[in-house]
């Protein structure tokens, strides 16, 4: 059964998710989108929920403030209709966004809860486990991590010193006069974000770059991409195999490639869902041995 979900934030913005839900179990994985990562572009999702029903275990599509370019939402704390999107979000939301995800899933009852992320979703988890040691979170599951340079190799200097320009004079709200990264509308502050910080650019493919937020997770887990990616530089194994290097426990993980397929898994989506699935069922059994 799917069932539309709202959660509010603490800044009082409530996001829209969808509960893949089964009557009786204790157990589910959250899967925090990415840029415009909604149904219509990641319809793999639809593959994961379903999936990990039939199996006995709950799925929660967490859709933050970037999944499409514009949503239509409501604030409880100021009781007004707001507009979040890739076009005005803040990479400073991610704390909150993914705690409205698990304050929900505690609400519900869940003992075993498991947080994903796809593409800059989970650059995210990322993000948040390196801050958060949240004893909620019992596995992670980071599906192709966005490599942030490769996304922005054609922002321009030029357009890099106008969004920092931009910024400095006080319009950081107002838009961009061009497209960010060539697709982006978006206001001058986000696109700062992506540009001029390094909040959420914490995965590389030079194992000597600063994975200073990798190497402060505590949680283990499991990191799985296509072998097609390409923002991968034409090497998702050894990206993938490079950010596990710098966890504190690398072999406490689980790599998993796909082959045959690129950054949202196209005709990979069952095969994707299946191992993901297999995955969930191997941690669950896990947990469950170590507690006879």
């Amino acid at each position: 059964m799917r069932k539309e979900i709202q959660v509010p934030t603490k800044r009082g913005v409530l996001l829209d998710g969808v509960l893949f839900h089964q009557k009786q179990t204790d157990t589910v994985l959250i899967a925090i989108t990415g840029i415009h990562g909604n149904f219509y572009s990641n319809p793999f999702y639809y593959n994961i929920g379903d999936t990990l029903n039939s199996n006995g275990f709950d799925f929660i599509y967490a859709q933050t403030n970037d999944a499409f370019g514009q949503i239509n939402t409501y604030n409880v704390n100021t009781k007004e209709h707001e507009v979040i999107g890739s076009y005005n979000e803040r990479f400073s939301y991610t704390d909150e966004d993914i705690e409205a995800y698990l304050d929900f899933a505690q609400r519900q009852g869940y003992k075993h809860i498991y947080l994903a992320g796809h593409s800059l979703g989970a650059n995210k988890v990322i993000y948040f486990l390196s801050r958060h040691h949240d004893e909620r979170v019992e596995k992670f599951l980071l599906l192709s991590p966005a490599n942030l340079e490769h996304m922005m190799s054609t922002v321009t200097d030029r357009e890099r010193d106008y969004i920092r320009h931009q910024v400095e004079r006080g319009d950081g709200e107002r838009m961009l006069p061009f497209y960010f990264m060539g697709w982006v509308a978006c206001i001058a502050y986000t696109a700062y974000d992506w540009a001029c910080t390094d909040m959420l650019n914490n995965v590389h493919v030079e194992a000597d770059r600063d994975f200073s937020q990798v190497e402060s997770i505590t949680h283990t887990g499991a990191l799985l991409i296509g072998t097609l990616d390409t923002f991968t530089y034409g090497d998702p194994s050894g990206f993938l195999t490079n950010i596990n290097n710098h966890m504190q426990h690398p072999e406490d993980n689980k790599l998993i490639f796909v082959k045959g397929t690129g950054h949202t898994y196209q005709q990979k989506h069952q095969e994707v869902a299946d191992k993901i699935t297999a995955l969930v069922k191997e941690w669950r059994e896990c947990r469950s041995s170590s507690q006879e």
